[in-house]
């Protein structure tokens, strides 16, 4: 009988580990590895910056839910994959074989590519984990005691632009609120070529939306950025033109910044040939299978995907919700098909649907394909974008706690937005 492995628990791995358990035959064993015991819900994150969620709201304990789904958990974490021998080695010195992997880890954070960049030993926060968000909640009411200048954005490399967005229309939404806007300038820092290109080439008008927005709510922005250097209170910015040629150099000075950094892939399998790419991202093919070694797979951001197109300032291509929920689906039934042993023939549609979050409106983007050109680019905003990332929330942990593989962007997202399907 076979024993499917799933490296991470989190909004790809947790997924992937109802949606396998309910496809298994009878004999086959899934565990789920991780190196820490809960599930964070990651889209909240910007919210949980601003202290408008509290850590309890978005985190749980996984152990009992995929127990309830006769699901093995170990939260030692993987200190390095061995694939030539089917085995994870653990950090605390285990090891554990499998008959197939899926590694579903999400990303390093490279903080160490921009000297003073990131929260730990370095002078900006960030907001792609819940453990960052929570030092910004811990600080934000401090900053707001003694407002200064703001700088928020993406470093060179990026390739997650919309929760930069997200945070910045939020903290603006707070400060509003807390009618002290007018005692914060902020400025948008990008490697993007333009604002709202999103690692996406842009996506229906989302530059003229985008632009106009940061404009009615006062944010300047510098595009084409590459984040020299971050010292306390001062950050470094060479702009290039779009021939990738400088600009203009800035020395930003700042009370608060968050920046999102580049991403790699983690260090256990970091450097594996014919596994990863130079940067640690997992190499597939389109049925989420890596071409050297069959029996692993790999879904969400972990994934090697080529940059949409070449920038001045180099920037890498988002995985949005969708697009990794059809990865999960994708290898769930093509692990099942070896196990039968019939051919892989599932794919995973990689288009980009996203929500984002904008404090009291939001914005949404359809890109079918991610890559384009495209049958579908559109973009639009709204209040209604705002509660629908809300009740994405809420549904997700519900789905999460509750042990279900039900597809949410089609069940729900698609239909809101009037597409019945994307293929």
């Amino acid at each position: 009988m076979a024993h499917i492995v799933i490296m991470g628990a989190g909004i790809g791995g947790m997924p992937a580990a109802y949606e396998m358990q309910e496809m298994i035959r009878k004999g086959d064993k899934v565990t789920v590895i991780s190196d820490r015991e809960n599930f964070q819900f990651t889209p909240s994150n910007p919210w949980m910056g601003v202290k408008w969620r509290a850590r309890k709201d978005i985190e749980f304990p996984v152990r009992t839910y995929l127990a309830r789904k006769g699901i093995d958990f170990i939260s030692t974490g993987v200190k390095r994959l061995h694939p030539e021998q089917n085995q994870l080695e653990l950090n605390d010195g285990q090891t554990v074989n499998y008959d197939y992997l899926v590694i579903a880890t999400g990303p390093k954070l490279a903080f160490e590519e921009v000297e003073g960049l990131g929260p730990h030993g370095g002078f900006t926060h960030s907001v792609c984990n819940v453990d960052h968000a929570m030092k910004s909640h811990d600080e934000w009411d401090q900053f707001c005691k003694h407002p200064g200048h703001i700088v928020v954005g993406a470093v060179q490399g990026a390739s997650c632009f919309g929760p930069a967005y997200e945070y910045a229309f939020i903290m603006d939404t707070d400060l509003r609120k807390r009618k002290i806007r007018n005692k914060v300038p902020m400025t948008f820092v990008t490697a993007e070529p333009y604002i709202g290109h999103l690692g996406l080439g842009g996506v229906g008008d989302s530059k003229g939306i985008l632009e106009s927005a940061m404009r009615d709510h006062d944010i300047k922005w510098i595009c084409n950025a590459r984040t020299t250097k971050v010292e306390a209170g001062k950050m470094y910015v060479t702009e290039h033109d779009d021939m990738g040629v400088e600009k203009r150099k800035h020395e930003l000075p700042f009370t608060y910044s968050m920046m999102l950094p580049a991403f790699k892939g983690v260090d256990a399998v970091f450097g594996i040939e014919g596994l990863t790419n130079p940067r640690g991202f997992i190499l597939v093919d389109k049925h989420q299978r890596n071409p050297k070694y069959k029996n692993i797979f790999a879904v969400g951001v972990c994934v090697a995907i080529p940059p949409v197109e070449a920038t001045p300032v180099p920037t890498g291509t988002p995985k949005t919700g969708y697009m990794i929920e059809s990865m999960v689906t994708a290898t769930v039934h093509n692990i099942r098909a070896d196990l039968a042993g019939e051919p892989a023939d599932t794919e995973a549609t990689w288009n980009a649907v996203c929500l984002a979050d904008f404090g009291d409106t939001g914005a949404a983007f359809v890109a079918l394909p991610q890559i384009p050109p495209r049958n579908v680019n559109w973009f639009s905003e709204g209040k209604w974008v705002h509660l629908a990332k809300i009740a994405f929330e809420k549904y997700f942990i519900r789905k999460m706690k509750k042990g279900s593989s039900e597809p949410f962007y089609e069940k729900n997202i698609l239909k809101m937005l009037g597409i019945e399907k994307l293929k």
